[in-house]
């Protein structure tokens, strides 16, 4: 039978339930972000943008015969940002119900606190704050505020919650590599047994790789653009024509921490989102290709899920220990990049000189991190609940002795190069001995005794091992101390 109706609707019990998995099962994962990415936070931001507009505009005396603020009517004003809160956000909402427009219901808000601010000083006198209520959003369309806002959002949610969780994670791979450089590990191209490596070596390429793509993040730009309706300063120059009204922008795009864009339409251009959007999800791609690879050394048995786990396996099967942080951290991984995705691809198109369409889609930047953000905390977790198991390690070697295939034949081949006798045709030799079948220590040392080598060469491939052929992996751990 059909599903039957509530009897109170989920969606009208209070406290509000949940949508979306961020911001119900695993809210306190990815929480940090709501300080830089939700509604709210928007909202704050742009009240910020509002406030040093304003600042900026009086304490470089743009307009001129405009009325000044003093040290403390600033840091009052300041304070509406610092003190944003949920009384704040109640108005803001109440007055963007009346104004049907987002923007304007934070010029309005700044309205409001600029009068009251002003009235500590000027009490029932409001032509100061009348005449500095109309350098509120001054020549400014909503974009001229939106875009600082979002640069000024992506830069803290990146630098202050990403970046440093996927840091830490990096450093603690990295740790791990470090440990285990020396532990044998028997290779798998193509999922057929291939030349031995370390363990410690194999993570540090991922290491390696994913360190690559943080400083491509590090090195980001955040770009901000302050112009105008169409990118001219129009309305500015005709306001005010005596104002180096480049100079003007550029200084206060750069106030506020960002690159200044000389050259944009209404909007800036967001290509800086696309290139930043393109970086993180790459290193996304990496840690999936990390967690994948994780996921099959458990379940070859490489390494053991031992610590700090008390999990339910299986709800019948009680031996089980899923490796479900690393499942999890892929499904959120590929939410992740797909939002990332459709993210770089859209932010960098626009009909003519505007349309809305960057609007709705940035709205979805917090979920791409928030996703991207929870499979940090999966990865992080999976790692820390892992102990490596050279001895499973050590078995899968010693029943693949066919590897050792490629020493031979290459040692046969630098001596056919020197002119010795009887070393020709190596690697078909070779393939006659191992392809399609297991040998073992016994059958490699007979077919070595046979081939004739120079003494000291017999000796040595006589005495090498499956576990001892791994070349100079270990040493190859160090590099991460250069990354």
């Amino acid at each position: 039978m059909p599903l039957p109706a509530a009897r109170t609707p989920l969606s009208q019990l209070s406290p509000p339930i949940a949508l979306g998995a961020l911001d119900g099962r695993y809210r306190g994962a990815v929480a940090p972000l709501v300080d830089h990415l939700s509604e709210a936070a928007l909202n704050r931001a742009r009240l910020h943008v509002e406030v040093e507009w304003l600042l900026h505009l009086v304490g470089h005396q743009v307009v001129p015969g405009a009325p000044s603020l003093s040290a403390e009517e600033q840091a009052a004003l300041r304070a509406v940002v610092t003190d944003f809160d949920a009384a704040a956000i109640e108005e803001l909402r109440a007055i963007e119900a009346e104004t049907v427009h987002d923007v304007k219901a934070v010029e309005y808000f700044l309205r409001r606190r600029l009068t009251q601010v002003l009235a500590r000083t000027d009490g029932d006198d409001t032509s100061r704050a009348d005449a500095l209520g109309e350098l509120v959003h001054f020549a400014c369309t909503s974009e001229d505020v939106n875009n600082t806002s979002y640069a000024l959002m992506v830069q803290g949610a990146v630098t202050q919650v990403w970046l440093p969780r996927a840091t830490a994670l990096v450093d603690q791979l990295s740790t791990m590599a470090r440990d285990l450089a020396d532990v044998p590990l028997l290779a798998h191209t193509h999922g057929q047994p291939a030349t031995p490596t370390t363990m410690g070596k194999e993570l540090a390429v991922l290491a390696w790789r994913l360190r690559r793509q943080l400083r491509r993040v590090e090195g980001a730009a955040y770009l901000g653009k302050l112009n105008g309706a169409t990118g001219t300063y129009g309305a500015h120059v005709v306001a005010v024509p005596g104002a180096d009204w480049q100079q003007v922008s550029r200084s206060f795009v750069e106030h506020l921490g960002l690159t200044w864009n000389p050259l944009t339409t209404q909007i800036e251009s967001h290509d800086w989102q696309a290139e930043l959007y393109a970086d993180v999800a790459r290193f996304h791609r990496i840690l999936h290709n990390l967690a994948t690879d994780v996921w099959t050394y458990i379940s070859m048995g490489y390494f053991a899920q031992v610590r700090g786990q008390g999990t339910v396996g299986s709800s019948t099967m009680p031996h089980k220990v899923n490796p479900i942080r690393f499942e999890n951290a892929e499904a959120n991984l590929e939410v992740s990049n797909a939002l990332l995705d459709v993210l770089a691809t859209t932010l960098v198109t626009s009909r003519l000189q505007r349309d809305l369409t960057d609007s709705s889609m940035q709205r979805n930047i917090g979920t791409a991190l928030g996703h991207g953000l929870l499979a940090l905390d999966n990865v992080s977790r999976g790692l820390a609940g892992l102990d490596a198991v050279p001895e499973a390690m050590a078995r899968d070697l010693d029943a693949n002795w066919e590897v050792l295939a490629e020493p031979v034949q290459s040692v046969m081949r630098a001596l056919a190069a020197r002119g010795v006798e009887g070393m020709t045709n190596p690697y078909e030799r070779l393939k006659e001995l191992t392809r399609g079948r297991r040998i073992g220590q016994a059958e490699l040392v007979e077919f070595v005794r046979g081939l004739g080598l120079p003494s000291e060469e017999e000796e040595r491939l006589v005495a090498l091992t499956p576990a001892g052929y791994t070349g100079i992996a270990a040493d190859l751990v160090d590099h991460l101390g250069q990354a």
